[in-house]
């Protein structure tokens, strides 16, 4: 995706790479980096929590997240650690949300975090539910959400958890098939490779759809923007992911 990018817009001397690194060796990598040329890097799974501890600055996003996942190698020297999960996700959507609208939010997680971090700043009421009730009180408390163990129709109804990355998501969700008429959009964060059998089953029910390979793509639109100063060819890096 972001090497199609780069291509595009005429950096083709510029290399996006998968650079392993084990939780003990994350903070002796990225010392390396700006020396080799480095101008930015995502981050994953489990090394958000200690990027965040080991930038020079944060952004808004990741200081209210607190996590990152893209970190920034400034040229005055600063190293500038971002979330782009949350604008994402907004970006992902197929319209703007609607201030004062319900959303659902499933799990309690790093993405979860990003996700109903973005909904509240956009003026929604959110409902927070996990399978650890505790969990979603101390998510929902922190950004003003509400915790449920129970929930109802809304406008929007997210997935964060990792239903449907293996076996049948209506195993594992405290929402049926036959429910999920009762939301405007359903949005999946997982990418499973295809729509997955949640988004299917929306897609069934006549609901607006939005799957983890578009807020893949969104964040990482907003990272290349950050790290190269040009604007993101956007449908041709979704058509990368997807062929990807």
């Amino acid at each position: 995706m972001h090497n199609a990018a780069l291509a595009a817009v005429g950096l083709s001397d510029w290399e996006y790479g998968l650079l392993p690194a084990a939780p003990e060796q994350f903070v002796a990598v990225v010392g390396t980096l700006r020396a080799a040329g480095y101008r930015g890097a995502s981050v994953t799974i489990p090394h958000k929590e200690a990027a965040f501890a080991l930038v020079d600055r944060l952004s808004d996003s990741a200081a209210a997240i607190g996590a990152v996942n893209t970190l920034i190698f400034e040229p005055e020297g600063e190293l500038v650690g971002d979330n782009t999960d949350a604008p994402g996700f907004i970006a992902a959507l197929p319209s703007a949300p609607q201030p004062g609208s319900r959303a659902v939010v499933l799990g309690a997680g790093g993405v979860a975090h990003a996700v109903v971090w973005a909904l509240r700043g956009c003026g929604l009421n959110v409902e927070v539910w996990n399978r650890t009730p505790e969990r979603a009180e101390q998510l929902a408390e922190r950004f003003g959400a509400s915790a449920v163990t129970e929930f109802g129709p809304a406008e929007m109804l997210v997935n964060c958890t990792a239903a449907g990355l293996e076996g049948d998501p209506f195993s594992s969700l405290p929402v049926t098939p036959g429910q999920l008429a009762d939301y405007g959009i359903v949005a999946d964060a997982v990418y499973h490779g295809g729509p997955g059998a949640l988004l299917a089953a929306a897609a069934a029910a006549g609901v607006q759809t939005v799957d983890g390979i578009e807020m893949l793509v969104q964040q990482g639109a907003i990272a290349f923007e950050e790290w190269t100063g040009r604007k993101a060819p956007v449908d041709l890096m979704r058509a990368a992911a997807l062929a990807g």
